[in-house]
């Protein structure tokens, strides 16, 4: 009986995950793309994520952040909202807040330099607001991307 609970949970979570990414799958790799200008060698980050979010949703993510290195978040929402999503960047250990995009004219692409190797929280929230409709999502529900990536950083002076 034991077991045969374990098979239906873990049957169940895997389902559900499965549904999940059925839906969204590599959102963030399709739509969560950022034009470099400048060039340079962004690498993609396997800490990135997407997921199916209903409206109002936070979630938070844990991400570690290596000295040395360049990154840039970028978050990306398929609403009819102007496809803009609502994140804070917090330090893993302190908890203060170290960027808003809010604070920032609602900017979904972000950059900066790590000067030490950290872990950091990533708090996204999707707005309240219709959808566009999709048959395979419900009507309050959007998929939600967010994508890291890195670089070593150039080195400066001499």
């Amino acid at each position: 009986m034991k077991y045969f609970l374990s098979f239906i949970l873990v049957t169940a979570l895997s389902t559900s995950l499965f549904s999940q990414t059925a839906v969204c799958g590599q959102f963030h790799r399709k739509f969560c793309v950022f034009d470099d200008a400048k060039g340079g060698s962004w690498q993609y980050n396997a800490q990135s994520k997407s997921g199916l979010f209903n409206q109002g949703m936070v979630s938070k993510l844990r991400c570690v952040i290596y000295k040395g290195m360049d990154y840039r978040i970028s978050v990306c929402c398929e609403t009819i909202l102007g496809e803009k999503v609502n994140y804070k960047i917090f330090d893993g250990r302190t908890n203060e807040m170290l960027f808003d995009n809010k604070a920032a004219e609602d900017v979904q692409v972000f950059e900066f330099q790590s000067v030490s190797t950290r872990q950091l929280v990533i708090e996204v929230v999707v707005p309240q607001g219709a959808t566009e409709k999709d048959k395979h999502k419900s009507a309050d529900a959007a998929c939600v991307g967010l994508l890291i990536e890195h670089k070593i950083t150039d080195k400066q002076g001499f």
